[in-house]
């Protein structure tokens, strides 16, 4: 495994590369889900690149980019053990060099949700996958689906943008109790961890709804709000029912439905989601 720091250093081994290159961006502090990513990056490529980075501008003022966890040596080392061929951990200043004042800006899909929600996320995050892909060229570029809204975005944007890559779409992974693996959860003390389960229940209760014939999305959206708020240590950011592809919100299923949401448990903020389709 090579440790790349330099965008002109990684821009010089990909030009050695040959053969398909599957590519997981990441912010660092890996756990299982990220494994995963990186797993079927290097068994359907010919080549598996890995980035951390945390990055700067996905993070508004009053959020926790200086507080976000990081290990690199511990990610490394969980590197080393997948056979992740190339990872590229550059400094800040490497991805945004003094001057630079260009973004890329990702219509409509970022409006609702995280992106009303946290203003000017996913302008960074647009950003920094764009200069990414970039500098990688990967063939596949990996992604899971925990991060629904920003898979919608990340897929809009290589296409309107004519990208030459695939953008793969994994399926979230999770704890034992379903609590969706994420890097913030390190935040969770034990009583919070326990409550935080609650988001994994509220989803079950709205497939089971879904299953049994419900189709009415504010009934749903009513069941598993109604559901959260007996947590105490929850507070509902938001909950939405939403079109899959435009995340419009629906009053009612016609199709297929992507239920998100965000919810603080104790002061950490958590996402997670499911797809009501078939």
């Amino acid at each position: 495994m090579k440790v790349i720091s330099t965008v002109a250093e990684f821009k010089e081994a990909r030009r050695r590369l040959k053969g398909t290159v599957g590519f997981v961006p990441t912010m660092g502090y890996l756990h299982e889900g990220h494994l995963f990513l990186a797993r079927r990056a290097k068994a359907e490529n010919d080549i598996s690149v890995v980035s951390i980075f945390v990055n700067p501008t996905q993070f508004g003022p009053k959020e926790d980019f200086a507080r976000y966890p990081r290990d690199p040596e511990r990610d490394l080392a969980m590197l080393e053990k997948e056979k992740t061929d190339l990872v590229l951990m550059p400094p800040v200043e490497e991805i945004y060099p003094p001057g630079a004042s260009t973004w890329v800006d990702v219509d409509n899909v970022t409006k609702t949700l995280e992106g009303a929600a946290r203003p000017g996320h996913f302008r960074g995050v647009s950003t920094v996958v764009a200069k990414l892909f970039n500098v990688v060229e990967p063939t596949k570029a990996y992604f899971g689906q925990k991060d629904a809204q920003q898979v919608v975005v990340i897929q809009k944007m290589a296409t309107d943008l004519n990208m030459n890559l695939e953008v793969v779409v994994v399926p979230t992974q999770r704890e034992p109790d379903g609590l969706a693996m994420s890097s913030r959860n390190v935040y969770l003390n034990q009583q919070e961890r326990q409550a935080a389960v609650v988001l994994w229940r509220s989803m079950n209760l709205a497939q089971g709804l879904w299953q049994k014939g419900e189709r009415d999305a504010d009934r749903i959206r009513n069941e598993m709000v109604a559901l959260i708020k007996k947590e105490p240590l929850a507070r509902i950011d938001y909950v939405s029912i939403a079109d899959p592809g435009t995340l419009e919100e629906l009053s009612h299923i016609k199709g297929s439905a992507l239920v998100s949401m965000a919810v603080y448990v104790g002061k950490t903020r958590l996402i997670d989601n499911l797809t009501l389709s078939g």
